[in-house]
């Protein structure tokens, strides 16, 4: 979770510099979800991410530096300087990639469903998506061909209150029960509160027992918050006076992580400072070696256009 939060916080920094091109959306305020859900996966299974994908790629496993160069536009980036932000994927770690289109991830994570079904060895397969997505048509199909067909799929509601910049009580039907929307298909959801580690890795475990288990298709609704705007640059007009003053004090999630694991005895403040600047010192690295990188060539637009199975 510290690691999303610098690695995001720093490219907050450094967008204003002009160096990074594109759009880039931050996942500041969400970790404790993507943390919460990805602590559970192997290797071998599969996420599909959206466009605010930097925490579940973290979370997921991918290389830190090689995703930095990768945002940076490197040739040395996690996919050659060809992604971006938005389109970071990595499959040797089951990551199937983030995607610049609202619900476009869910029936690719069904597909990955079918096969990991097909295989026979307990792989699932988990779409991210958040409270825009599920308004999307291709989210209701996702869901209906998963309860169908049985597919291990998990659907990850993050309910971060804006579909960009509307918010659910507006635009989704079930306000902020976005979670009956799948029960609706035929299969189980659970509820968490998306800003508390151990309660979505607590509801994670039970949903992934079931899947796993035989169950079908599942989803889960976390409800969180983002700290930044939809994308960088977005002056948040919508938000309401002292809304995130209000957010940051009161739903941090890793101020509630600190607070929990002290009281509890799991690590004291030395250690988690420990690991803070252990991560500072990471991501000061990785923007070191992305400005130093070198572009890709002009010839490498042609590579990687087609693939053959």
């Amino acid at each position: 979770m510290a690691t999303i939060r610098r690695f995001e916080e720093r490219l907050h920094d450094e967008i204003k510099t002009g160096e990074i091109a594109g759009f880039t959306h931050l996942y500041c305020g969400q970790e404790a979800a993507a943390v919460g859900v990805c602590a559970h996966l192997a290797d071998d299974d599969y996420i599909v991410s959206t466009h605010r994908g930097h925490g579940h790629c973290i979370a997921k496993g991918c290389d830190v530096p090689a995703m930095m160069k990768e945002i940076y536009g490197r040739r040395d980036g996690l996919c050659k300087g060809k992604g971006g932000s938005m389109h970071i994927a990595d499959g040797s770690i089951g990551m199937l990639g983030a995607n610049g289109i609202v619900g476009a991830g869910a029936p690719l994570a069904v597909g990955a469903a079918i096969s990991a079904k097909l295989d026979g060895r307990g792989k699932v397969a988990v779409a991210f998506s958040g409270d825009g997505a599920c308004n999307q048509g291709t989210t209701f199909e996702a869901m209906n061909m998963a309860v169908v067909t049985k597919a291990p799929a998990i659907f990850v509601f993050e309910n971060n209150h804006y579909s960009e910049h509307t918010g659910p009580d507006y635009a989704v039907g079930t306000a902020r029960d976005i979670a009956s929307r799948a029960e609706a298909f035929g299969m189980k959801a659970w509820r968490a509160d998306g800003c508390d580690f151990f309660a979505t890795f607590d509801a994670m475990r039970e949903l992934l027992d079931h899947v796993r288990g035989g169950g079908g298709p599942a989803a889960i609704e976390l409800d969180t918050e983002r700290f930044y705007g939809h994308f960088e640059g977005d002056p948040q007009r919508y938000r309401g006076v002292g809304e995130l003053d209000r957010i940051r004090e009161e739903r941090d999630c890793l101020k509630a992580f600190r607070a929990t694991v002290t009281e509890r005895a799991l690590f004291d403040l030395a250690e988690l400072d420990r690991i803070d600047a252990e991560v500072q010192s990471l991501i000061d690295r990785c923007v070191e070696e992305a400005r130093a990188a070198p572009p890709p060539e002009p010839e490498d637009v042609l590579e990687d256009v087609y693939v053959s199975y």
